[in-house]
């Protein structure tokens, strides 16, 4: 098939190098040309496991291009994957501004039959403002042409993206036109040989569907760190009650880790579209709004543990961090829980040497000239000269670390872990004292 996709960020550029692997021919838009500049001299402007190696094989093979022409695009593909930002407004709606203005323009160049497929994130009834801007488009023009409009949400996990979308769960498709159904079924059939994953749904039901599941995990996460902070109160042990509710198969054992808090691109900005629509409607979703009041809570959790140990003027004290992205396998560092650590041991004074085996180019350009932040090459150097070690990213290699190292580099033994790596009672056996979270210290 021929296929166009709208925005080279994230989702656009995994959803047209996925698509190209199949054999598709995949013609991806972006108005960024420097972005289009990297995309065709081999580079990608995102970091995701594999995505690499997929752009490159298929753009050698002439499966996957990228253009800034928007006529190009336009006649190019009968199927349009729309997968623009949708970035939250000030009231936490999302913005549509750059879905609606990419269907404006699918709807002033049409000639012929085109899908017009929503990938990005959006609300319930997105599908028809799209419609009416496509129509509002061709009446523009005086011509009569046909098209489809259908949602097809993402579920993609960054740092699992390719896996995900090579080998989905599910395959939502929203639409209620029978010929889109059919492109689309076919589309994706490739990817779901093995057991047919396509939920056919209708649109707004398709679209309620993204922000329900991102929702759901949301939830799952600020519950578990709600009662982290109880297990310390009253002594138990929250990875041991974790184990024993996440054996039973009703619950299972997903997103049920205590940590400082979820980030990233979705959860926060999905969480916040979702109580926007709700109050739009006329509704109150009382338990979403306790999920985001406990993640905001939870970014805060390592910082007051720190203050605890320390006092609240941090001055002369210099902390190691390790980890900046919101969760290992991304660069991404939207909404992650490091940058308000940061800005919180910083204010009181202290000085905080960062490390992360992947994103510090994006923490530069997040973080641009915090005060007291400064960068290390590696895991050990950011140890030297500090006070403590903060763990805030669960990167693989800081699981099995040098402990020796960690115990004769800092200038105390002292480690306050966000994500709860080690057992307690080993690092007391290591001599290292030992603050994760919801676990007792033995």
């Amino acid at each position: 098939m021929k296929i166009t996709v709208v925005g080279t960020g994230y989702v656009g550029l995994v959803t047209g190098a996925c698509l190209a692997e199949m054999g598709n021919h995949v013609l991806c838009l972006d108005l960024d040309a420097r972005k289009i500049e990297m995309l065709n001299a081999g580079g990608i402007p995102i970091h995701e496991p594999g995505l690499e190696e997929v752009v490159q094989r298929n753009a050698a093979a002439k499966r996957l291009e990228f253009t800034t022409d928007v006529d190009r695009a336009v006649a190019h593909g009968t199927l349009q994957f729309i997968a623009v930002g949708t970035p939250p407004d000030e009231d936490g709606s999302a913005d549509l501004q750059y879905v609606v203005a990419a269907a404006r323009a699918i709807g002033e160049r049409m000639t012929d039959y085109k899908v017009v497929i929503d990938k990005s994130t959006v609300p319930v009834g997105t599908a028809d403002k799209v419609r009416a801007a496509i129509d509002a488009a061709l009446s523009a023009r005086g011509v009569t042409v046909e098209f489809a409009v259908v949602s097809n949400p993402e579920f993609l996990k960054e740092g699992a993206a390719v896996a995900d979308f090579m080998r989905p769960d599910r395959v939502v498709i929203g639409a209620d036109d029978e010929r889109a159904i059919l492109l689309m079924r076919s589309l994706y059939a490739p990817y779901v040989r093995n057991r047919d994953r396509v939920l056919v749904m209708d649109l707004k039901s398709a679209e309620f569907t993204k922000y329900a599941a991102n929702s759901m995990l949301a939830t799952r996460i600020s519950f578990m760190n709600e009662l982290s902070r109880l297990a310390e109160a009253v002594g138990a042990d929250i990875e041991l009650v974790r184990q024993g509710i996440g054996s039973d198969p009703r619950i299972g054992t997903q997103f049920l880790y205590a940590g400082c808090g979820y980030g990233g691109s979705c959860f926060p900005k999905d969480v916040k579209a979702l109580i926007r629509s709700a109050s739009e409607a006329g509704q109150e979703l009382e338990l979403l709004s306790a999920v985001e009041s406990v993640n905001e809570r939870q970014k805060q959790v390592l910082g007051d543990k720190i203050v605890a140990r320390f006092g609240s003027d941090l001055s002369g004290k210099r902390f190691a961090l390790w980890g900046l992205a919101f969760k290992p396998g991304t660069d991404d560092m939207r909404e992650a829980p490091s940058r308000v650590l940061i800005e919180r041991l910083t204010a009181a004074g202290a000085q905080v040497t960062a490390y992360d085996p992947v994103a510090m180019v994006e923490a530069r350009r997040a973080m641009p000239g915090q005060a007291g932040l400064s960068y290390a090459d590696s895991a050990v150097a950011a140890l030297k000269g500090a006070d403590a070690l903060v763990i805030v990213t669960e990167w693989k290699e800081f699981r099995s670390p040098d402990f020796d190292a960690i115990r004769t580099t800092l200038r105390t033994p002292l480690v306050f872990d966000g994500r709860n790596l080690f057992e307690p009672a080993l690092m007391k056996e290591l001599g290292i004292e030992y603050h994760a979270i919801g676990r007792p210290n033995p």
